[in-house]
């Protein structure tokens, strides 16, 4: 057999790679269009954004557990020993803030 094609096979060729090129450059113009460049620009920065949003959100969530842990035990009850040195504290600083207002208005 011979590798020899009718015109007919070659317009065919032809036909079929032009339309094949035709689709390629349409891909092309749409990935590159600017409102498909700024929608992908857009989806990764929320993407972005939800994943930092995430972390933080866990972040939060652990710290806020550990400072819970310290001062509310497994049972759920206050752990006074902890509880009351702390109130103390801020007792005292609310009690220096206000004489130091005073003095200032005075």
């Amino acid at each position: 057999m011979s590798d020899a094609r009718t015109p007919a096979q070659i317009e065919a060729d032809i036909k079929s790679r032009r339309d094949q090129l035709a689709v390629t450059l349409d891909e092309i113009g749409v990935r590159l269009h600017p409102k498909t460049i700024v929608g992908d620009a857009k989806a990764r920065v929320a993407s972005t954004v939800d994943q930092t949003a995430g972390r933080a959100f866990v972040a939060v969530n652990r710290t806020v557990s550990d400072v819970k842990a310290q001062f509310v035990s497994e049972d759920g009850s206050p752990r006074l020993e902890r509880l009351v040195p702390v109130a103390l504290v801020a007792v005292g600083l609310v009690g220096l803030l206000t004489l130091s207002a005073r003095r200032r208005r005075g």
